[in-house]
């Protein structure tokens, strides 16, 4: 007996499986390889930035990791071509996120070292329609102050010793069509500075202060010392402008003569200091 092939009824697919499946089993696979690659994009994405964005003066090498969770040797550079460089004791690690701040999106950074932090630096990066806000939480740092010689002259000359303290107070920046204002307090203290240049030691301790407003101010000034440093700056268009002038206590006139000629322009008893 012969059996007839059934016939295939008009207007069904030859394909058992429907052509959107495979599509979708297609794009399903895509988008988890993407996830993928994003979940364990590598360290070193995240690491380049800071020296592109600070005119190859800070650089993070030897990162390990991926972008989410890393780390990296936190290096202090001279800037483009030059060789002067310093890097902090100890390894900084980062945990990087999408987060939720004040009622907005942002983007969640922790910074901490265990050398130098109690508690982890936080920002929040927020964008918004007329520009970028980023909100900073920073407690008190100390760093060794030799970490400064790595950004070149006067530093690299001065090699000096001691601690460097920085903190911040509620501080949001907020970039606006290339202008940048600020509210809150940031504060960088150089503390028991000692250098190679003079015999005296220490020669001191200061404090320079960052100050919120539409045009942020700074302010420099003396805590202690034989050598008194002091002036005040503006943040405008982006640019720093700041001014100030360095003198020797009497009667240490004479033996701080080598450090007055490095710190900036010599002007009579004065070495005068100026930027932008």
């Amino acid at each position: 007996m012969k059996f007839s092939r059934a016939k295939r009824l008009p207007g069904l697919p030859k394909q058992s499986q429907p052509r959107g499946a495979v599509w979708l089993a297609v794009l399903s696979f895509a988008l988890c390889g993407l996830l993928a690659a994003v979940a364990l994009a590598p360290a070193s994405w995240l690491a380049a930035m800071p020296l592109r964005y600070s005119d190859g003066r800070i650089d993070l090498m030897e990162s390990q990791g991926t972008v989410w969770h890393g780390s990296a040797v936190l290096v202090l550079r001279g800037g483009s071509g030059s060789t002067d460089a310093a890097r902090l004791p100890e390894r900084v690690s980062w945990k990087l996120g999408p987060g939720w701040h004040d009622g907005y999106a942002s983007i969640s950074l922790h910074l901490h070292a265990s050398c130098c932090m109690l508690k982890a630096w936080q920002f929040a990066l927020k964008p918004r329609i007329e520009g970028l806000d980023l909100h900073v939480h920073a407690p008190q740092a100390n760093l060794p102050a030799a970490l400064l010689a790595g950004l070149g002259t006067p530093w690299n000359t001065m090699a000096p010793q001691g601690v460097l303290q920085l903190s911040s107070d509620k501080l949001l920046l907020k970039s606006r069509a290339g202008r940048l204002e600020a509210q809150g307090s940031s504060r960088i203290g150089l503390l028991d500075v000692r250098s190679r240049l003079s015999t005296l030691a220490p020669l001191g301790s200061y404090r320079l202060d960052l100050l919120g407003s539409a045009t942020p101010t700074l302010k420099l000034q003396t805590l202690s010392g034989v050598l008194q440093v002091t002036g005040n700056g503006q943040w405008v268009g982006g640019r720093l402008r700041f001014s100030g002038t360095a003198s020797a206590q009497s009667p240490f006139e004479d033996a701080l003569q080598n450090l007055l000629n490095i710190v900036g322009r010599r002007q009579g008893a004065q070495s005068i200091i100026s930027i932008g």
